[in-house]
């Protein structure tokens, strides 16, 4: 600015000394506003009036114009003195200007200052602003975290004080020294009808429906029972490593004169479940006492709980033929992980034995009724009296032989010697029924389970085996042991080897293995809402773990263990179109195969027999040809059933109902005649819904009805005469389950 005022300065000064000479040479000085300004116009006027004259001027024109031209010269001065004193003037209110413009400038570069002062205290401001803000939104947040969790803990409390209330009032748990019990159950009402009748309660014994010529079987029956109410107790504590469990679980469904080990061990008061378990974090699972069986299927993995158990949905406590399970003592190992689990377990052995050996009971030892001093059962179901052959004697007989064809003899033509003949010798015995026999076992039982759970539907592989043993002798007779220790002979003689003096030379003991294997799955097809499920067993001796409880081992001709071809299956479909209805279809068998030692079916040799007497029945070609089986046939005469469901077998009432009477079979009433077959299969179609009435925090109110179809079919024995029994039965239920 200072540069710029001062070049103005200049080119004035410039302009005002070019202009003063113009003046003096042309007599025209420039424009002033001031005096000097108003005496060059009259100047300039005078000058044109003279410049107007001609040439040639008088002496006085000449001396007149130098006055003008001093005059115009002191007019010079004069301009030249006032453009001095302007430029003067100019130059001082320049450094006038200069001054202000420095203090200007000073002023500028102080306010300057104070901007950039300001525009840092101002970013300062920003910055502190901007933290402000940040922390304003911080704080903002921080109260919105603080409201939402004064909101979160009011809730809680109110829900804590609410449950605390509530535990108070109604505890879900109970809590002693660190142990949570919870207890649970169910009162039932409960009802049954069967078309036919088997004298039994809620439950049904599949294996001895009637037979259609049993008296039963023309009637029906019908009971009303609240036994199968439950009681249970879960006790849990939590360790640093793992959980431990107690459960225990007890119903009325057991009576103390047929408590048994056979398969659902019902001793009374009747224990159910009761074991004991420890559970670590890492997926290993040890539990021990009186469980389902390893054999059943799961829910998920290998569950010991019975919450977790996939028994049918049926009324009848004793499910549904086909379904494989036991509830017995077993010790297993489970590991777990989230898509698998492998587990192995010892459990309880016993053998269900079945055999039709000539009338008689095996010479073999294999078990007993129960001891009382053992707590196993010993009371009989019946008594019945029974004439048996005891053995054959031979009586001397005068013969009178007349050596000529006429008749009558001619004196002298004869003569008479004495015959020894054989008789049999008859003793009546009572035969005492046993409810329940315990076999002596070798070992426990072992079973190997592996579960598949890929996130749709369940799957189950198992297998299992047990051991049995028995001593056998051969050669002593159940009429030796029983009735005064005569062996059978004929005429005092073991004629031919046939007939084995009874001795105790040549027992010997007999081990077998039974075993089978089988699996399961459950499908959602669709999720929530229908279930489609199947489930089998295939093996030999394995009778006990199918829910019909068919036998599992019979005797062979010497009298030994031999195992029986087992199979159970069934297929089960359950919907749950609401919430609070199930219904469920199940469709199962097990199956016993036959085994026959006795002459004259068509696994025996045709080959004709020597009949040595015709008082005496033959022993079959199989006993025969084993060379160690005593007499143990019967008074008929002709070969006698030897196993299970032999071709021998007398099912002539099995299918007529004559008129009513008691006949010694243990089969049941069957007048005229007999019913001896064992059971082939027993196969049932049953269904039915749940209703829940009410399901909430103060229990669970549960409505249901079952329809069952039965079958039992018997093996065919002579004459391919078979059994077969249909029943038609359906439940009841009105249930209070504790919640």
């Amino acid at each position: 600015m200072n540069l710029k005022l001062r070049t103005a300065a200049v080119a004035l000064l410039a302009a005002g000394l070019v202009a003063s000479f113009t003046y003096a040479s042309d007599a025209t000085p420039p424009a002033k506003k001031h005096v000097a300004t108003a005496k060059a116009k009259k100047t300039e006027a005078t000058t044109a009036k003279k410049t107007e004259t001609p040439a040639v001027e008088p002496a006085e024109s000449a001396k007149s114009r130098r006055a003008e031209a001093a005059k115009v010269q002191e007019q010079i001065q004069e301009l030249r003195h006032d453009l001095e004193e302007q430029i003067n003037g100019l130059k001082s209110e320049l450094a006038d200007k200069d001054a202000q413009l420095k203090l200007a400038q000073q002023a500028a570069a102080d306010a300057q200052a104070a901007a950039a002062r300001a525009q840092a205290a101002a970013s300062a401001n920003q910055q502190a602003v901007g933290d402000n803000a940040a922390a304003v939104t911080t704080l903002q947040s921080t109260v919105v975290d603080l409201k939402a969790n004064a909101l979160s803990l009011a809730t809680t409390v109110s829900d804590e004080t609410g449950a605390i209330k509530k535990a108070i009032a109604s505890p879900p748990v109970l809590h002693y020294k660190g142990i949570s019990i919870t207890p649970g159950g169910f009162a039932a009402a409960e009802t049954v009808w069967r078309s036919k009748a088997t004298g039994g309660d809620i439950p049904t014994a599949f294996s001895a429906l009637p037979y259609e010529g049993a008296d039963a079987y023309s009637l029906s029956e019908f009971y009303g029972s609240a036994r199968q109410s439950r009681v249970t107790l879960l006790a849990e504590g939590k360790t640093g490593w793992g959980t431990l469990r107690g459960y225990y679980e007890a119903d009325w469904l057991g009576t103390g004169t047929s408590s048994n080990a056979n398969q659902s061990n019902s001793y009374v008061l009747r224990q159910r479940i009761i074991y004991g378990q420890a559970e670590t974090n890492n997926g290993w699972r040890f539990a021990g006492g009186q469980m389902w069986s390893m054999a059943t299927e799961g829910r998920t993995g290998i569950p010991s709980s019975p919450s977790d158990i996939l028994t049918p949905l049926t009324i009848d406590p004793n499910y549904v033929p086909g379904f494989v399970w036991t509830r017995q003592y077993g010790f297993r190992v489970v590991k777990s992980t989230k898509y698998a689990a492998f587990g192995i377990s010892a459990e309880n052995p016993q053998l269900l034995y079945t055999a039709a050996l000539a009338g008689n009971t095996p010479n073999a030892v294999i078990g007993s009724v129960g001891n009382n001093g053992g707590a196993y059962n010993t009371t009989i179901s019946s008594v019945t009296a029974t004439t048996y052959v005891q053995n054959y004697k031979n009586a001397a007989t005068p013969l009178t032989i007349c050596i000529v064809t006429t008749s009558p003899c001619p004196s002298g033509d004869s003569y008479t010697v004495t015959a020894n003949t054989p008789y049999p010798v008859y003793n009546t015995i009572t035969a005492n029924a046993n409810v329940t026999n315990i076999s002596f076992n070798q070992a426990p039982d072992l079973l190997a389970k592996i579960t598949l759970d890929p996130g749709w539907g369940h799957y189950e592989f198992f297998g299992v085996a047990g051991f049995a043993h028995e001593t056998v002798y051969p050669n002593v007779t159940i009429d030796r042991l029983k009735y005064g220790g005569q062996p059978d002979i004929i005429n005092g003689a073991n004629i031919g080897g046939l007939y084995p003096a009874a001795s105790t030379a040549g027992a010997f003991p007999n081990s077998i293995v039974v075993g089978g294997a089988g699996g399961s799955l459950r499908i959602p097809v669709i999720k929530d809402k229908l279930t489609f499920g199947g489930k089998g067993l295939v093996g030999w001796g394995t009778g006990r773990y199918g829910d019909s409880t068919l036998a599992d081992v019979t005797s062979n001709s010497r009298g030994g263990l031999a195992t029986i071809d087992n199979v159970s299956g069934l297929i089960t479909v359950e919907a749950t179109p609401d919430p609070r209805l199930t219904i469920y279809l199940n469709y199962g068998g097990d199956y016993a195969g036959r085994e026959d030692f006795g002459y004259g079916g068509p696994t025996s040799s045709t080959s004709a027999y020597p009949t040595l007497n015709t008082t005496l029945g033959s022993p079959s070609l199989k006993q025969s040809a084993a060379g160690v089986w005593g007499g143990t046939w019967a008074a008929a005469t002709g070969n006698q059933p030897v196993g299970y469901g032999s071709y021998l077998t007398s099912n002539s009432s099995c299918n007529t109902i004559a008129n009513p009477g008691l006949n010694g079979s243990s089969t049941g009433y069957y007048p005229g005649g007999s019913c001896g077959a064992h059971t082939r299969d027993v196969q049932e179609m049953t269904g039915g819904y749940w209703y829940d009435i009410y399901r909430g925090d103060r229990g669970r109110l549960r409505q249901g009805i079952q329809y069952g179809y039965a079958v039992r079919e018997g093996w065919s024995g002579l004459s391919g005469i078979g059994a077969k029994g249909i029943d038609n039965m359906f439940w009841t239920t009105f249930r209070y389950y504790l919640p």
